[in-house]
C-alpha cells in the first residue's frame, strides 16, 4: 500500500494535492459494484436479464457501452451501494433518481461491521434538498445540486475495516432509475481520525415548545462539521427570530455557543432580507438555495445550511444542538412559533456512536 505524506492527509486540499501521487483511486457505481480494479463495463447487452434492465438502448454496440448505467430499486426494497474493504476514504459520493419523493429513500452507512448505521438519512435531506415538492439547486464547497437532482458531496469519510452504504425504497412506488458513484482512495488511516456521522430528525414545533432539536446523545469525542434544515414556516412575517445553541461537554442550562437569530447562524443578516422578501443565496459554506415565500400568510419554504469547515465544533464529552422557532407578534414581541423543520446534522466521532433515535416511517417524513 503506498505511503503518503501526513501533510496530505486525505483531505483534499489543493495544497495536499501534489503529496497524493500513486495512491489507488477506486470508484464504484452500476457499471463496476465491486470497484475492482479492470472490473467495469464488463456486462453484455441482455434486456432480458432484471440485472440489465437499462441495456436496451446498448444492444447495438455490445459490452462497454454503457450496458448497466443504473439499477431498478422495486418498492419495499434496499440495494447495496458500496461494500468496501478498509482502509480507505470516500472523497465523492454522486447519487441521483427518477423517483420524485427522495424522502421515500433512505440511505445508510455503516464503518467497520458496526451494529447501528453512523449515517441515516433520507436522500434529499442528506444533500440539503428536503423539500420534495420544490427541489433546487445547491452550490457550496461540499454539497452540490446541479440540473436535474444531480446530488454530490464531498464530505471526506475515512474507514479502517469496513465500509457499507445501501439505498432503501421504503415508499409504494418502484425507482425505475437508482444511479451513483462512489469515489474512494487506498491509504493508511491514522488512529485519531474520526468517522463522518449524518442524523436526520424532524419535529413540529409548538407555541409552549418552540424548540427543534438537530442533535443530541452524542457522546465521545469528536468535532461538528454541519447543519442543514428544511424549514416549513407557518406563521406569517419573519420566522427566524430562534437561536441556534451548542450544549457542549456537560452545559445543561445554558450553551457554550449561540448565535443571536437564525439568520444569523445560517450566514445572513435583517430576515436575508432584500425588499422585504427573503433572498436566495449560496456560498460555500452558507447558503439559502430554496426561498418559497410567495405566501406571506404561512405555509413558506426554506431550506438552509451551514457548513462548519472553517469553524468546525469540537467536543470532548457531549454534544447537543437546538434550535428555537421564534417570530414576531404585532406589539414586537417575540411570538413562539408552531413550524415544520427537518434537520440534519453532520459530525465526525471516534466510535462507537450512540445508537439513533428510531426513524420515523414514512407517512411521518414526506415533506411538504
Amino acid at each position: 500500500m503506498t505511503e503518503i505524506s501526513s501533510a496530505w492527509g486525505g483531505a483534499g486540499l489543493l495544497a495536499g494535492l501534489p503529496y497524493g501521487a500513486g495512491v489507488q483511486t477506486r470508484q464504484i457505481s452500476a457499471e463496476n459494484p465491486t470497484g475492482l480494479k479492470g472490473a467495469a463495463a464488463r456486462w453484455d447487452p441482455d434486456p432480458t436479464d432484471p440485472n440489465l434492465k437499462h441495456s436496451g438502448a446498448a444492444i447495438d454496440l455490445g459490452r462497454g457501452w454503457k450496458v448497466r448505467p443504473f439499477i431498478h430499486l422495486p418498492a419495499g426494497q434496499s440495494a447495496v451501494l458500496a461494500d468496501i474493504d478498509g482502509p480507505s476514504c470516500i472523497s465523492k459520493f454522486w447519487f441521483t433518481s427518477d423517483l420524485k419523493h427522495w424522502r421515500s429513500l433512505i440511505i445508510r452507512i455503516w464503518w467497520d461491521n458496526e451494529q447501528t448505521p453512523s449515517v441515516e438519512v433520507p436522500a434529499g435531506d442528506f444533500f440539503a434538498m428536503g423539500h420534495d415538492n420544490a427541489p433546487h439547486l445547491v452550490n457550496s464547497a461540499v454539497v452540490a445540486v446541479n440540473p436535474n437532482r444531480a446530488a454530490n458531496c464531498y464530505w471526506q469519510m475515512p474507514f479502517r475495516k469496513h465500509c457499507r452504504i445501501t439505498v432503501e425504497n421504503e415508499g409504494k412506488v418502484d425507482a425505475n432509475i437508482i444511479a451513483w458513484s462512489i469515489h474512494y482512495k487506498v491509504y493508511p488511516i491514522a488512529d485519531d481520525a474520526a468517522y463522518f456521522h449524518a442524523q436526520w430528525r424532524r419535529s413540529i414545533t409548538t407555541r409552549e415548545l418552540p424548540e427543534h432539536t438537530i442533535l443530541d446523545g452524542v457522546h465521545g469525542k469528536g468535532l461538528y462539521v454541519g447543519t442543514y434544515i428544511a424549514w416549513s414556516a407557518f406563521s406569517n412575517g419573519w420566522w427566524g427570530e430562534g437561536e441556534v445553541k451548542f450544549f457542549i461537554d456537560g452545559d445543561s442550562e445554558f450553551p457554550t455557543i449561540v448565535d443571536g437569530g437564525t439568520e444569523d447562524y445560517f450566514g445572513g443578516a435583517w430576515n436575508f432580507w432584500i425588499e422585504g422578501v427573503e433572498r436566495e443565496f449560496n456560498g460555500a459554506y452558507l447558503g439559502l438555495p430554496l426561498a418559497q415565500n410567495e405566501n406571506r400568510q404561512g405555509a413558506r419554504l426554506f431550506s438552509l445550511y451551514r457548513w462548519h469547515i472553517n469553524d468546525s465544533i469540537g467536543f470532548a464529552e457531549d454534544l447537543k444542538v437546538t434550535v428555537q422557532t421564534l417570530a414576531w407578534y404585532p406589539d414586537r414581541t417575540y411570538q413562539p412559533s408552531t413550524d415544520d423543520l427537518a434537520s440534519v446534522a453532520y459530525w465526525y466521532q471516534m466510535e462507537p456512536h450512540a445508537p439513533f433515535p428510531k426513524l420515523p416511517p414514512l407517512r411521518e417524513r414526506w415533506s411538504r
